[in-house]
């Protein structure tokens, strides 16, 4: 064991650690443009399925007022698909900013990951179980072919129906493995959270306190979505842009 005078060295070293860390994972990431309801940014559809399923889409949003996007990425710079999704579905403001009502389908092919983050007034109707199957049953297994673009609609149709109320077909479909959080990465946040902790408390007493609040990431699909920057949508024809809603994590994601 250390001498008692170098201990309270060690415990600003692990701090210093434990803010850097903190602070590359808040780090802001490069959002794509609110261009249309679907951004292609991986280059996955040819402009006439673009073309196809936007007007799917916007059929289903006049009808239902219900706002779904599809967003595909070259990358998650470094994060997780819970984090980059969520950030980017509250970045675009998707959804009524009185009821929530929206989902984003976001597909990183490079880190062959997939989402469907879904806003805080549709989780009763589209749920993390409906979602994981949409995924599973779907998307997923088109995707392991190269099959983009009819895993892209075939999920955008699953999402649909569900939220035109028939989802029991959905129901019937065998389960699939839930998402769950690994208990390490649990066992590891409590420890670093308890550590933090400390160390804010030692540095309290010592008259050294932080400026600030201490955010630490959660395990899970909330992900740092705190740091998102929160500018204005981007225009699309006839003036398209998200509607001022947000999203708690709820959701699923899968990989191929």
């Amino acid at each position: 064991m250390p001498p008692l005078s170098v201990r309270p060295a060690a415990w600003r070293a692990l701090a210093a650690l434990v803010w850097l860390a903190g602070a590359v994972a808040a780090a802001e990431l490069a959002f794509p443009s609110l261009s249309g309801r679907v951004v292609d940014g991986a280059g996955l559809l040819t402009p006439e399925q673009r073309d196809a399923l936007d007007a799917k889409l916007k059929a289903h949003e006049d009808r239902t007022s219900d706002q779904v996007v599809v967003a595909t990425v070259p990358g998650l710079q470094g994060t997780t698909v819970e984090d980059f999704a969520n950030r980017l579905f509250r970045h675009w403001k998707l959804g009524q900013a009185k009821t929530n009502n929206g989902v984003l389908l976001l597909v990183a092919p490079t880190e062959r990951k997939v989402r469907i983050e879904v806003g805080y007034g549709l989780e009763g109707a589209l749920t993390d179980a409906l979602s994981r199957v949409v995924i599973a049953g779907a998307i997923t297994p088109r995707f392991k072919t190269g099959d983009y673009a009819g895993g892209i609609a075939a999920g955008l149709d699953g999402i649909l129906s569900i939220l035109d109320g028939d989802a029991r077909e959905w129901q019937r479909k065998p389960q699939v493995r839930e998402d769950s959080v690994d208990p390490g990465q649990v066992a590891v946040f409590v420890v670093l959270f308890l550590v933090v902790l400390f160390v804010v408390w030692r540095m309290n007493r010592a008259g050294r306190g932080p400026g600030g609040i201490v955010f630490l990431p959660g395990p899970g699909s909330g992900g740092w979505s705190g740091g998102y920057s929160g500018g204005s949508s981007g225009g699309f024809g006839g003036g398209f842009s998200g509607g001022g809603g947000s999203s708690g994590g709820g959701g699923a994601s899968g990989d191929w």
